[in-house]
C-alpha cells in the first residue's frame, strides 16, 4: 500500500457530515484508527492530536479519527474532549478493512477482534506516505507530526 493511491471511500463525520476522502485534494491527510472512544489511550491519542492541531493545519493537513463506535458516541466523545477534527464512524470495517488494522488481540487473557491502533499519512493525491501499524500513544503524535512537516 506505500506509495500507492488509496481508493477512495466515505465515512458519516461527526457534525452529521460525510467524509470523502476524494474532497480533500491538495492537502496531506493523517487518518488515526483508535479501538474505542472514551478509553483512557483513545483519549490521551484524540487529546495529543487535539492539542497540535493547529500545528498540523500550518502544515496543510487535515486530521480524521476512526474507530467502529457508533457516530452518536463519536459526536460524545468529540464534545467531550474538544476535538476540533471530525472522528468517522466505520461500524461495519469498510475503511478499517481497506487499511487492515483488524486484528486479533488479548485482552484479559481473550482474544478479541478489535482495531490495531495506526496512523497513515496521504498525500494531496491520496498517496500513501507512511503508515504506523501497533501505535504506541506517548510520543507518537509528535512524531507524525515531524514526518507531515517533511513533506511541505
Amino acid at each position: 500500500m506505500l506509495n500507492e493511491a488509496v481508493d477512495d471511500f466515505s465515512l458519516p463525520a461527526t457534525g452529521g457530515g460525510t467524509f470523502r476522502l476524494s474532497e480533500l485534494a491538495d492537502k496531506f491527510l493523517v487518518i488515526y484508527f483508535y479501538p474505542k472512544d472514551n478509553t483512557p489511550g483513545c483519549t490521551t491519542e484524540g487529546s495529543n492530536f487535539r492539542d497540535l492541531y493547529p500545528e498540523f493545519k500550518e502544515a496543510r493537513c487535515e486530521v480524521v479519527g476512526i474507530s467502529r463506535d457508533s457516530l452518536k458516541s463519536h459526536e460524545n466523545f468529540k464534545a467531550k474532549m474538544g476535538f476540533p477534527f471530525d472522528l468517522l464512524s466505520d461500524e461495519n470495517e469498510k475503511v478499517c478493512n481497506l487499511f487492515g488494522v483488524i486484528k486479533m488481540k488479548n485482552m484479559y487473557g481473550k482474544q478479541v477482534r478489535g482495531i490495531e491502533r495506526s496512523t497513515f499519512v496521504l498525500d494531496g493525491r491520496r498517496v500513501l506516505r507512511r503508515e504506523w501499524r501497533g501505535v504506541k500513544v506517548p510520543g507518537h503524535v509528535q512524531e507524525v507530526l515531524n514526518f507531515v512537516k517533511t513533506l511541505v
